[in-house]
């Protein structure tokens, strides 16, 4: 598959010295965080929907106080993330897994608002135990809408063989005993129309199941803080849903939280001529942004242009571990920053520690006040603990 190249928008960074904090280095604009929250929550009042963040693709929690003030809760993908959730940013906590440990589902329902559970077979293992837990916890399920719209099956839920919910033509009332509401996640980075197709796929279904329902959540993957995306129409669709089925309607975006707010900041360590020139920088593909090598994607780079190509690759041994190549106006030198753009979301929840690299530090910027943190740096200690 040829590798995509994403914009991403500079923003604020523009103006960002990146001198200013250590290398590597995540940095996040809160102002531009807020801005998206500010969306998502227009959204939400607007179209009677509750919108949550989802933490496995954004959850830096030093800025959990901001995310709560905008959005409903968080949805996490198991026991961890629940946990943070709970601990970090309040709210509605909702959790969905594929897959659930016996031993680990006692702490989930105590953490856990709402469960969503992959078949209705694992439902029915664990329903017992949360009705006997004495806690008011709603139950869904994960439904598959058995309609592919994405551009990468890696990416698409609902491509032929995914383990991911089941087919919604197995689900019926024997299947929605004790279940009060629905959920699916087939979107990637997409706009409005993939949803609207997978609707007009599923709601006939959705209809006649929908007297036995609370609620639908349509998961992730809407690029809502996109500048073209359809919010509107967005708006409108989760209105008419509610009219026609009165279902409640849940959306869980977690890369629209953060688009473009944050940035990857990376040195020079040494150049290499060889068919063309390389630069070997402290921040790698498969430690830092493995996206980049499993997707696969070129990151944009901040102020990218002019007539020198150069390409660049991580500190690692992967002879792999290349980013791609990039415009320059002058030839890097040693010791020359660089900053790739839209990394806030993933690549900050998928760092490793391969091959010994160290960790980004984690910094938030405030564009309007220009006011900057960093909260964490990562070292040795990090590494060796993750060993044993």
């Amino acid at each position: 598959m040829a590798m995509q190249t994403f914009a991403g928008d500079p923003g604020a960074f523009r103006r960002f010295d990146l001198n200013r904090v250590p290398s590597p280095c995540f940095v996040v604009d809160e102002t531009r965080l807020e801005a998206n929250l500010r969306i998502l929550a227009d959204v939400q009042a607007r179209s009677g929907a509750t919108v949550l963040c989802a933490l496995k693709a954004f959850s830096m929690w030093e800025l959990a106080p901001l995310v709560r003030r905008y959005l409903a809760g968080v949805c996490a993908s198991g026991l961890w993330e629940a946990r943070l959730g709970r601990e970090q940013y309040g709210g509605l906590v909702e959790t969905f897994s594929p897959g659930y440990k016996v031993d680990e589902m006692d702490e989930i329902i105590r953490l856990s608002d709402q469960i969503v559970f992959n078949t209705a077979a694992a439902k029915d293992r664990f329903l017992p135990r949360i009705r006997g837990s004495g806690k008011a916890v709603r139950v869904g399920l994960r439904f598959n809408p058995g309609l592919a719209v994405g551009d990468d099956p890696k990416y698409d839920a609902a491509a032929p063989g995914s383990r991911l919910g089941t087919p919604l033509e197995h689900i019926d009332a024997a299947a929605l005993q004790g279940v009060d509401g629905l959920h699916m996640h087939t979107l990637c980075e997409q706009d409005l129309a993939p949803l609207l197709a997978i609707w007009n796929h599923i709601a006939p279904r959705i209809r006649e199941l929908a007297p036995q329902l609370q609620w639908i959540n349509f998961g992730g993957g809407h690029h809502i803080t996109r500048s073209d995306y359809d919010r509107a129409g967005l708006i409108a669709f989760l209105q008419r849903v509610n009219a026609e089925t009165g279902l409640h309607c849940y959306l869980e975006p977690g890369e629209a939280v953060a688009l473009d707010a944050g940035i990857l900041v990376g040195e020079v360590l040494d150049l290499v001529e060889n068919d063309g020139l390389n630069a070997v920088l402290d921040v790698s593909a498969t430690c830092h942004m493995p996206d980049v090598l499993e997707a696969p994607y070129r990151p944009a780079l901040l102020n990218e242009g002019g007539q020198t190509r150069v390409r660049l690759g991580g500190p690692s041994c992967l002879a792999g571990d290349v980013i791609g190549r990039y415009a320059f106006a002058d030839a890097p030198e040693i010791g020359t920053r660089v900053a790739f753009l839209d990394q806030a979301h993933y690549s900050m929840v998928k760092t490793t520690t391969f091959n010994g690299v160290r960790l980004p530090a984690l910094a938030i910027w405030n564009s309007e006040t220009d006011t900057l943190r960093v909260i964490r740096q990562f070292d040795y200690q990090d590494y060796r603990g993750r060993l044993s």
